[in-house]
C-alpha cells in the first residue's frame, strides 16, 4: 500500500520497518476522537473558504458514515495503514475522491494527534471520575453501617486507640476525593485546543482555531506552536493522578488481606471476589485485592516509562512521542478494570464486630485515655504519661488489662484514681469522648458522611 507521505521516497518501507513504525494496533482507540476532529476542522475550513464550504459538507457527511460504519462494525480496521490518521483519510478519500484529499489542509498528523489524544484522555477520565464517586459511595454505605463499631487504631501496625470502622473506612473516602480532584485539575490543563500548530510553525492559511477548539468543547487553544506539537505535559500529569490513586487502592487491600486473615478475621469477604486453592480446600484467598495492589505497579512503571521518554527529546515532535498512548491507555485500562472489582468487594463486604472489639480491648489501646483522666484533675501530661507506662507495665506483668486493675492498686500510684476511671476508659467512652473535629466518634464520622453525601450530589 503506497504511504500518504510517499511522494520523497524511490523505495517501500521495509516490512519489518513498517510494522515497527506502525501505531494503528493501539490508536485505533482514538477512532471517534479521530473523526470528531476531522469534523470540526472541515467545518472550520469550509467556514474560512479555506475550502470551498460546500466540500467541507461533503467530507462532514462522509465522516459520519464512517463513524457509523465503525461503530456497528460494518466498517474495519486496516491494519496495514499506519496509525488511525492514515486510515480514516483513506477510506474517506475512497468514498468521497479527491475531495476528501482537502481534509488535511492547514493540518499535521503532529497536531492532529496531540488532539486526538487530549479529547480521548477527557472523554476517558469522565468515566473514571464517575467510578471513583461509585466507590466513595459503597464506602459510604459501609460506614453508615458500621459508624459505631469499634476496633483498634493502628500505628506501626501496633494497636494505638480505639477507633470505629466507619471512621476508618471514611479516610479512604476522603482519600479518593482528593484523586478525584487532581484528575479534575489535570484534565482542565489538558483541556487546551493543539490543533493548528501544524507540523510545529502554525500555517500560511487564514485559519480560526478558536472556532475549532469551540466546536470541541475545548477551554482555550495553545498559544505557541511548537508548545502544542511538543506537549505531553497532561499524559505526565495523568498518570501521576492515577498513580497516586492507585497507591491509595493498594494501602485499602493491604488492609483489606490483613483484616481478611485469621490472624485478625475484622472482616469477610463476599465469594464473589475471592478465590481457592487448588490443593488446600479451606482457603478464601482475597485474590481481587491482591491484583488491585500487585497492578499499582504496572502504572507506576506507564509513568516512569512515559517520563523516561520524554526527558531528552528537544522541540518539537520526535517519533518517540508515539510511545505516550501505549502507557497511558494501559494506565486508563487498569485503573477502570481495578475499580470495576474494588467498589463491588467493598459493597459485599462484611464486618466482623465482635472479632474487631475483643482486638481493641486488648493492647492497652486506651492508655492514652488513662493519662487523659489524670491530666483533667490536674496533673501535668508527662507526669501522667509516666505513671500510665508504669501501671501497663504492671499489668503485662500481672497478664491482666487496665480496665480490670482493682482501685486498690491504681491509688497506690495516685491517689487522684476514683471508681469513675473505669467508665473513663471504656471503649466506647473512648470513642464517644473523641469529639473533636474530624475524630472517631459516632457524631463526627457522621459529620462526616453528611459532608461526603453532600459531595457527591454536587453541594460542595
Amino acid at each position: 500500500m503506497a504511504k500518504m507521505w510517499a511522494g520523497r521516497f524511490a523505495k517501500e518501507l521495509d516490512k519489518t520497518a513498517d510494522d515497527f513504525n506502525s501505531s494503528i494496533h493501539f490508536d485505533c482507540k482514538m477512532f471517534r476522537q479521530d473523526i470528531r476532529g476531522s469534523m470540526a476542522h472541515a467545518a472550520m475550513l469550509g467556514a474560512q473558504k479555506i475550502i470551498p464550504p460546500e466540500d467541507a459538507d461533503t467530507i462532514i457527511e462522509a465522516l459520519g458514515s464512517i463513524l457509523e460504519d465503525l461503530e456497528s462494525g460494518k466498517l474495519t480496521f486496516d491494519y496495514d495503514c499506519e496509525d488511525i490518521h492514515m486510515f480514516i483519510e483513506q477510506v474517506l478519500t475512497e468514498r468521497i475522491g479527491d475531495v476528501g484529499k482537502k481534509l488535511h489542509t492547514a493540518r499535521s498528523r503532529n497536531d492532529q494527534v496531540a488532539l486526538d489524544i487530549r479529547m480521548y484522555l477527557r472523554d476517558e477520565t469522565s468515566d473514571i471520575i464517575e467510578a471513583l464517586k461509585n466507590l466513595i459511595a459503597a464506602i459510604l454505605d459501609q460506614a453508615k453501617t458500621y459508624k459505631a463499631t469499634i476496633m483498634p487504631g493502628y500505628t506501626h501496625l501496633q494497636r494505638a486507640q480505639p477507633i470505629t470502622f466507619g471512621h476508618h473506612l471514611m479516610a479512604y473516602a476522603y482519600m479518593l476525593r482528593r484523586d478525584i480532584a487532581r484528575i479534575e485539575d489535570a484534565r482542565a490543563r489538558m483541556n487546551i485546543s493543539p490543533i493548528g500548530s501544524c507540523a510545529l510553525a502554525g500555517t500560511t492559511y487564514p485559519t480560526d482555531r478558536r472556532m475549532e477548539a469551540a466546536k470541541l468543547d475545548f477551554d482555550g487553544i495553545c498559544l505557541n506552536s511548537l508548545d502544542g506539537v511538543s506537549d505531553r505535559d497532561f499524559c505526565v500529569e495523568l498518570m501521576s493522578a492515577f498513580s497516586i490513586l492507585m497507591m491509595h487502592l493498594s494501602r485499602f487491600s493491604e488492609e483489606i488481606i490483613l483484616w481478611a486473615s485469621w490472624e485478625f478475621k475484622f472482616i469477610e469477604l463476599d465469594d464473589s471476589y475471592t478465590t481457592g486453592s487448588s490443593i488446600m480446600p479451606q482457603k478464601k484467598n482475597p485474590d481481587m485485592a491482591e491484583l488491585v495492589r500487585g497492578k499499582t505497579g504496572r502504572v507506576y512503571g506507564d509513568l516512569m516509562a512515559l517520563l523516561t521518554t520524554l526527558k531528552g527529546l528537544p522541540l518539537a515532535y520526535n517519533k518517540d512521542m508515539q510511545e505516550d498512548k501505549e502507557a497511558i491507555f494501559d494506565s486508563i485500562e487498569t485503573v477502570k478494570m481495578c475499580l470495576g472489582v474494588f467498589t463491588p468487594m467493598i459493597a459485599t463486604m462484611k464486618a466482623i464486630p465482635e472479632n474487631m472489639y475483643r482486638a481493641a480491648q486488648g493492647g492497652f489501646i486506651n492508655a492514652t485515655d488513662l493519662a487523659d483522666y489524670l491530666t483533667k484533675k490536674g496533673m501535668p501530661f508527662r507526669a501522667a504519661y509516666k505513671i500510665v507506662g508504669q501501671i501497663v507495665a504492671l499489668c503485662i506483668e500481672k497478664r491482666t488489662v487496665l480496665d480490670a486493675l482493682p482501685l486498690d492498686e491504681y491509688r497506690a500510684y495516685s491517689e487522684l484514681f476514683e471508681e469513675d476511671l473505669y467508665n473513663e476508659i471504656s471503649l466506647e467512652t473512648c470513642v464517644a469522648k473523641r469529639i473533636s473535629e474530624g475524630g472517631t466518634s459516632v457524631e463526627s464520622v457522621e459529620t462526616q458522611i453528611a459532608d461526603m453525601t453532600a459531595y457527591l450530589k454536587g453541594n460542595i
